[in-house]
């Protein structure tokens, strides 16, 4: 699979982690920075080229990560077509794709350990959308309200 992550310098530790898991497990990487820490850094100006380039894909999925995940999460869904849902645990990534086909997820680097952010990550790569009516329906909805149609 695809992938496409950023970060900004809090995530930068966990991103490394995470680039050599993903790779471990076959799948392409692409790291849209920082590539070396500076605490200057600005979450948006590695999140949103991510959010971007999985846009540009609908066969990849993206990873943002920050201290939090809460900005790099807001910065993501500002991009059109992306769905990124900020992932605390193993049930909120499974239900971010089950539920809502989120095509990013968000990751804090300062609120779990990294074993516990692999564990998250894999659950969300693994886990198919349920292509359930009802939320094909909701889906919809959002799709439509951020293309204005």
């Amino acid at each position: 699979m695809r992938i496409h992550i950023g970060s900004d310098h809090a995530g930068l530790e966990l991103k490394a982690t995470l680039v050599a898991h993903l790779k471990s497990q076959g799948h392409d990487v692409t790291d849209h920075g920082p590539h070396e820490y500076d605490a200057l850094d600005d979450y948006p100006d590695f999140c949103i080229p991510a959010a971007q380039a999985t846009a540009k894909d609908a066969s990849s999925l993206g990873i943002v990560l920050g201290g939090s995940g809460n900005g790099e999460q807001m910065a993501a869904n500002k991009v059109e077509g992306i769905r990124a849902a900020l992932c605390w645990s193993i049930e909120t990534a499974k239900l971010a794709k089950e539920h809502n086909n989120a095509n990013v997820i968000a990751l804090g680097g300062r609120m779990h350990s990294q074993e516990l952010c692999i564990q998250i990550l894999d659950t969300f790569i693994n886990t198919p959308f349920s292509n359930d009516e009802r939320h094909i329906r909701r889906i919809n909805k959002i799709s439509a309200f951020e293309t204005g149609k």
